[in-house]
């Protein structure tokens, strides 16, 4: 029965974030566009540049989420609502001491925007007031929605999806609308911006009451009983380390990318990296919403129940990643090229590099879902390794070999770390099984991929269809190698592999009832 919910919820989760994915894919298209002809560059530079002042801000977070979630898992597993009140309570004095760090921070953040922003055209006010808005809502966050946390530990996400994603969707059409029909049309941009914090907090309660009725939380009892709970401080406290490396490593590869390469070659890597982007984002909204579902199951202590679902998670990304990987390393220069041109194309070895760190950061979340819903976080020297091993690598080969050895050097660390020692830990601390079962499943998968590669290669050489001549001939060839492809591998994958069959039966099961 707990199994069917938890299958049931994570489906609900998976649904509602790929309808609202794909509604704010549509939006984001004629917001950029709308954005850029009425209200220019400068203003949507000045727009991301506060979003990305916030989300450095937001490092304070620190990993508590992270760790009151996996502190929730058991307690909402077996109902025990005392703890569960005394946990979020935790999180709430937890995000209090946090957002106060970041208003101060934020606050003389802003006291050098002049110097920041010498050289906008734009007045220096509309810098403040963006950041301004952002900021309340960043706030806001911290000292009055940390109660959604129990939502997503609940595997109850899609319903908060339905407040966030759906009150960003309405504030982004009310300001489309506004800038296309009002003067003042970047006023009534922040006016919605701030309104929309407002209708979200109030949502976001509205739900909690709803749901959960006995929910009493304190900030202020958070404090003494941060005591009563040490794995929070001490997973808080682990988590730092990987939140820290993991932001310094992406920052780093691309300081190191910036140097060894032109400002004419970003602009064509950055119209490869948003094909990418919006791939991975998609496959993130069908698959982070399993994750509460992961931690309810490793919380129940069936081993066995706990693997299995392990190499069907698994496999079952590993394919949708495949295919993914295969199909942008296949279309995307005839897109590139009608996109914007043939003058924008990088060459065949960038972008099968590109692929393959793709492919291995969409594969390794399986590994990471459960090493999470463990609270295996003590592996703190594991990323800051990788974040040496990458930088020295990337420097080194990027030098010898410019871009495509600086993306070397990122696969090299990605592969001792991510690919070896992340399923050596969660297979030590988490399933305590023998690594190799993990090792001849990888294997299995990797060889019947390539295989199908090569099958999918051999019956497309029949085709006499130029993919990048026009957009329909772009479609129809997009068409046939995607269902070719994917119908090949998914027939091998149904054949060989477990983990497949498993899914499939438990989906038959659920259409069925």
């Amino acid at each position: 029965m707990k199994n069917n919910s938890r299958v049931t919820k994570s489906l609900k989760n998976v649904k509602v974030a790929l309808v609202f994915y794909f509604v704010n894919l549509v939006l984001q298209f004629f917001y950029r566009k709308i954005f850029l002809d009425y209200l220019g560059s400068e203003v949507l530079g000045l727009n991301t540049t506060a979003m990305n002042l916030l989300q450095f801000l937001n490092l304070a977070e620190l990993g508590v989420g992270a760790a009151v979630s996996y502190s929730l898992y058991k307690p909402l597993a077996i109902n025990d609502y005392q703890q569960i009140n005394e946990i979020v309570s935790i999180q709430g004095y937890l995000y209090s001491k946090i957002g106060v760090v970041v208003f101060f921070a934020g606050t003389v953040l802003m006291l050098f925007f002049p110097v920041f922003f010498s050289d906008i055209k734009v007045p220096l006010w509309y810098a403040y007031a963006t950041f301004g808005v952002l900021f309340v809502s960043a706030l806001i966050g911290y000292f009055l929605n940390y109660q959604q946390v129990l939502l997503i530990s609940d595997q109850k996400e899609y319903k908060l999806n339905y407040v966030l994603q759906g009150v960003k969707a309405v504030k982004v059409v009310l300001q489309l609308f506004s800038i296309l029909l009002f003067s003042n049309g970047y006023i009534w941009w922040l006016f919605w911006e701030l309104m929309a914090v407002f209708v979200t907090v109030g949502g976001i309660k509205y739900i909690l009451k709803l749901e959960y009725p006995w929910l009493k939380t304190s900030i202020y009892s958070g404090k003494e009983l941060i005591k009563k709970h040490p794995e929070i401080t001490s997973k808080t406290k682990q988590l730092i380390a990987h939140k820290f490396a993991g932001f310094a490593l992406n920052e780093s590869s691309q300081l190191i990318i910036f140097a060894f390469t032109s400002l004419s070659f970003i602009a064509i890597y950055g119209n490869y990296l948003l094909v990418i982007a919006g791939i991975t984002a998609l496959l993130g909204a069908v698959f982070n919403s399993t994750n509460a579902g992961v931690g309810n199951l490793v919380s129940e202590g069936d081993k066995d129940k706990i693997f299995s679902v392990f190499e069907e998670l698994f496999t079952v990304r590993f394919f949708l990643a495949i295919v993914a990987c295969y199909c942008i390393y296949k279309l995307t220069p005839a897109f590139i090229t009608l996109w914007v041109g043939k003058k924008y194309l990088l060459a065949n070895s960038n972008l099968f590099l590109l692929v393959l760190i793709m492919f291995i950061n969409i594969t390794r979340l399986t590994v990471d879902s459960f090493l999470n819903a463990y609270g295996l976080f003590k592996d703190i020297a594991a990323p800051i390794i990788e974040l040496i091993i990458n930088i020295g690598l990337s420097i080194l080969l990027g030098y010898f070999y410019g871009f495509n050895g600086v993306l070397i050097g990122v696969i090299i660390s990605m592969g001792l770390i991510v690919l070896s020692w992340k399923p050596y830990f969660l297979f030590k601390s988490g399933f305590q099984i023998n690594l190799k079962y993990y090792v001849v499943m990888y294997s299995k998968l990797l060889l019947i991929s390539l295989l199908v590669v090569f099958i999918t290669e051999y019956l497309m050489s029949f085709s006499k269809i130029v993919s990048n001549t026009s957009v329909f001939q772009f479609l129809l060839y997009s068409s046939i190698i995607v269902l070719v492809f994917s119908s090949i591998l998914l027939s091998f994958f149904l054949l060989f592999t477990k983990g497949m069959r498993q899914f499939f039966l438990r989906f038959k099961i659920y259409l069925v009832k």
